[in-house]
């Protein structure tokens, strides 16, 4: 294995090399992707430029003229005097995988990791010496942010710069686990398919009972209104999880405290952090031990919108639910006519263009329900006259930075380790500060 990882060290530097010796399209196609995956501050961390090109080595590709090509392909295409262990080597870095991890055990030449976001763990080999020596000091329990690739079925090699975020209780990792899910979107199961098909199949449910639930895909209300829909909503929800999951919604408190193995003050805390009663946590902690896979989350207004005016619910199986204040008055001036009354036509607009809640599949609902008016008001807000809808939505929307697919969304449910990391995180924040307060409340005599 010794001289695999050491092979695999080479034909890593001689891949990265030719990356960024290239010119053409494979330079143009780097670029692209770094100034998509760089933040101006980024751009002056080393080890963030350089986990850019190793991501872009995996995930690049380069369009040709007869089809996409990613920088594997055409390293392979440009040696063709690789040996077929090479190859086989480069075809396994296609599974190749940026992740959060957790180091678990300290090995000779490398580590134990788990990955956080699937609880699945690897045997990682450090090929440099360099940077083994660098990674000395990193102790069990530290978390990790680096990129990985396969060297056999069995063990896998450091494939980027690493960064250790050290040890981290559960509210920083929580934290730094939200972190990890918006800026590395594409990598938040990608070593787990079942995870993430399982995660894309609950968007579809849950936009199966709220239509079943609205009678529609589109709802609009007032704030308050729409919040006391979805309580309701989320209990009708609840309680068919429960259902399928055979869970007795009849026993007292005190027995599913037994049940769950948790004492009746634990239960209380919990419940209380979350904004729940404790009785629906000790099920849904008995739910998820049934299912042992995945849970959902909370389905809630967000707090800014409780006390809007008119907020309207839209529901999509891929898109997931977005609540939108700007949208009613939008499709209102558009339903008008030619939008030529409307008074307020380019703050209207611009607003929706600019509110990131307003995102692309909203733009292409109204596109395909209103779309000679959608055309000619976005002419006039905008002051481009020979704007087309048919040809300019989806540059508009790009202007705008709204991406034209979309990533998992938020409803989706979680694993259950991430589900109950998360609620264990609040539980924690709400007693320190509960603490904090009581403390405050001791010093001068006399509070989620």
């Amino acid at each position: 294995m010794d001289k695999v990882l050491q092979r695999a060290q080479e034909l890593k530097e001689e891949l990265t090399d030719f990356v960024l010796d290239a010119e053409g399209d494979l330079a143009v196609a780097l670029e692209t992707f770094s100034a998509d995956q760089l933040t101006r501050s980024q751009k002056q961390n080393m080890h963030q430029r350089m986990m850019v090109v190793d991501r872009f080595i995996i995930e690049g590709s380069i369009e040709g003229n007869v089809a996409e090509q990613t920088p594997i392909d055409l390293f392979i295409q440009h040696h063709p005097k690789l040996s077929q262990k090479d190859q086989q080597l480069l075809n396994l870095w296609r599974r190749s995988f940026v992740g959060l991890f957790a180091i678990t055990k300290i090995l000779p030449d490398g580590f134990e990791l788990m990955n956080w976001t699937t609880e699945k763990h690897y045997v990682v080999k450090q090929a440099d010496p360099n940077a083994l020596q660098e990674m000395a000091r990193l102790k069990e329990g530290e978390i990790i942010l680096t990129q990985i690739a396969p060297i056999s079925e069995a063990e896998w090699m450091f494939f980027s710069p690493w960064t250790s975020l050290g040890k981290l209780g559960k509210p920083k990792l929580a934290v730094a686990i939200g972190n990890f899910k918006s800026n590395y979107k594409n990598h938040l199961y990608s070593d787990a398919p079942d995870l993430l098909e399982e995660a894309w199949k609950s968007v579809e449910r849950y936009h199966t009972d709220f239509v079943e639930f609205f009678g529609s895909d589109e709802v609009t209300l007032s704030g308050y209104e729409l919040g006391k829909k979805l309580n309701e909503f989320q209990e009708i929800i609840t309680q068919k999880n429960f259902d399928a999951a055979g869970i007795d919604r009849s026993k007292s408190l005190e027995e599913i405290a037994e049940e769950a193995g948790i004492s009746q003050e634990e239960l209380e805390e919990t419940a209380e952090a979350i904004g729940s009663d404790a009785k629906t946590v000790s099920e849904a902690w008995k739910k998820q031990a049934a299912t042992n896979k995945m849970a959902a989350p909370q389905v809630e207004l967000p707090p800014k919108l409780k006390k809007a005016e008119q907020v309207t619910a839209l529901s999509h199986p891929r898109w997931g639910q977005m609540y939108l204040t700007h949208y009613a008055p939008l499709k209102a001036l558009l339903e008008a006519g030619d939008g030529t009354n409307g008074a307020d036509l380019e703050p209207i607009v611009q607003k929706s263009l600019k509110d990131p809640d307003m995102n692309a599949f909203v733009w292409y609902r109204l596109a395909e329900q209103y779309p000679k008016q959608l055309e000619t008001v976005l002419q006039m807000a905008l002051d481009r006259p020979t704007f087309k809808l048919s040809d300019d939505l989806d540059s508009l929307l790009e202007e705008f930075e709204k991406p034209l697919e979309t990533d998992l969304p938020e409803i989706a449910s979680v694993p259950i380790h991430l589900h109950n990391l998360f609620q264990d995180a609040v539980v924690e924040v709400n007693k320190s500060k509960s603490k904090s307060k009581s403390k405050k409340k001791t010093a001068v005599g006399f509070q989620h």
